[in-house]
C-alpha cells in the first residue's frame, strides 16, 4: 500500500475532491460524521487494517498524509 492506494480509495468515495497528501480532510469538512464512519468501514476493508474508536481523533485525520501514517502504523501493529 502507499499513499496513491488512500487518494484513489478517497477519491472513489468522493469524486468530486482532488485529493492530495495536504489535503485538509477536517478543515475542509469533506467527510460528515456519516461519512467518517464510511471512511472508517472502507479503510478498514481495503487495507485490512482495525481503527479503534480510540485512532478517530481529529489529528489522525486532518489530512490524507495523517491518515495514511495512521493506516501504516495500525497495519505495522498487526
Amino acid at each position: 500500500m502507499n499513499i496513491n492506494d488512500l487518494i484513489e480509495l478517497l477519491g472513489s468515495l468522493k469524486p468530486e475532491y482532488d485529493f492530495t497528501p495536504e489535503t485538509r480532510l477536517v478543515d475542509e469538512k469533506i467527510f460528515d460524521s456519516m461519512g467518517m464512519i464510511s471512511l472508517v468501514a472502507e479503510i478498514s476493508d481495503e487495507f485490512d487494517v482495525d481503527i479503534s474508536p480510540m485512532d478517530i481523533v481529529p489529528e489522525n485525520f486532518e489530512t490524507v498524509e495523517a491518515l495514511y501514517e495512521l493506516i501504516e502504523r495500525l497495519a505495522d501493529e498487526d
